[in-house]
């Protein structure tokens, strides 16, 4: 079994200067804790879900230096209007404190959205997050349809959760999100959680869209595979779309240990050289690397 401690390993084993993981989150301490309450009511998914790294913000910087994780956002998003351009500021300063870290943004579907992303843009911000089954909002309402335009013109990666994993939203599943990219087919979409449970119709739509990625988060582990398992048919598709799979962990907000995900990628036992680009060379076209 791998353990945190022998993560650096791997990536030096592969000869990668370290992880590019795509899929974190840090958030003002007041919202992570809301998070953090969300997991431990175990009514909202049915079983219990630890958090494994409730540590202050300080102590998972250096739990991510410590893996080698070079590269990392701070993935926010709202549940409500009014929201975003707060998160939006929050993460402009933590970035600017952080310098491992990619400025986020992310946006809800209100009049504001624009503007607020806009300026998101013009400052500077790699990388946003959207959240459909949290924020509970359409990914085709019209409020937001200049925004991923912008996102799109800009090239920025839109970390998008629109799997119906771990339980459906309304506005959630491969319909919506499909829709968006009818409309803007030059969007640079990561499909968090490899679309969980629908993994199949989500590399449907990275093999019709060459700007879908798919992220690993929490796909492949033991927690996932007890209910949602990757049809084993398929994983030769995730080496034909090898340039389009990105590490994703879901740090802090995980049941397990880092090291689970990366074994759990390991596992799949589709070689070194898909190993490398998923864990940073992917990421490093979509992104910057450099301090």
């Amino acid at each position: 079994m791998l353990t945190d401690a022998d993560v650096p390993g791997v990536w030096q084993r592969l000869g990668l200067p370290g992880i590019l993981d795509v899929h974190v989150h840090f958030m003002p301490d007041p919202v992570m804790r809301k998070v953090w309450a969300y997991f431990d009511d175990v009514a909202h998914y049915g079983r219990p879900w630890p958090i494994t790294y409730r540590e202050g913000e300080a102590d998972r910087l250096e739990r991510l230096r410590e893996l080698g994780v070079a590269r990392f956002p701070s993935l926010l998003y709202p549940h409500k209007p009014d929201m975003a351009a707060w998160l939006n500021d929050w993460a402009a300063g933590f970035a600017a404190e952080v310098p491992q870290v990619w400025r986020t943004f992310t946006f809800f579907p209100e009049p504001t959205a624009v503007d607020y992303v806009t300026a998101a843009l013009d400052g500077g911000a790699q990388i946003a997050k959207a959240h459909l089954q949290v924020g509970g909002y359409d990914p085709r309402e019209p409020l937001l349809d200049e925004v991923w335009g912008r996102c799109a013109d800009a090239g920025v990666p839109v970390v998008t959760h629109c799997g119906d994993g771990p339980v459906p939203g309304t506005f959630t599943g491969v319909g919506p999100i499909g829709e968006v990219l009818q409309r803007h087919p030059s969007l640079t979409l990561v499909v968090a959680h490899l679309g969980m449970p629908r993994y199949g119709e989500f590399l449907d739509l990275a093999e019709r869209y060459d700007r879908v990625h798919l992220d690993t988060t929490m796909a492949f582990t033991d927690f996932v595979e007890a209910g949602s398992p990757f049809p084993p048919a398929d994983r030769s598709r995730l080496l034909d779309l090898g340039d389009r799979i990105v590490f994703g962990s879901d740090f802090p907000n995980i049941p397990h240990p880092y090291a689970h995900q990366l074994e759990a990628v390991l596992r799949l036992d589709l070689g070194d050289a898909w190993l490398r680009d998923v864990l940073w060379h992917n990421a490093s076209r979509l992104l910057p690397v450099g301090q």
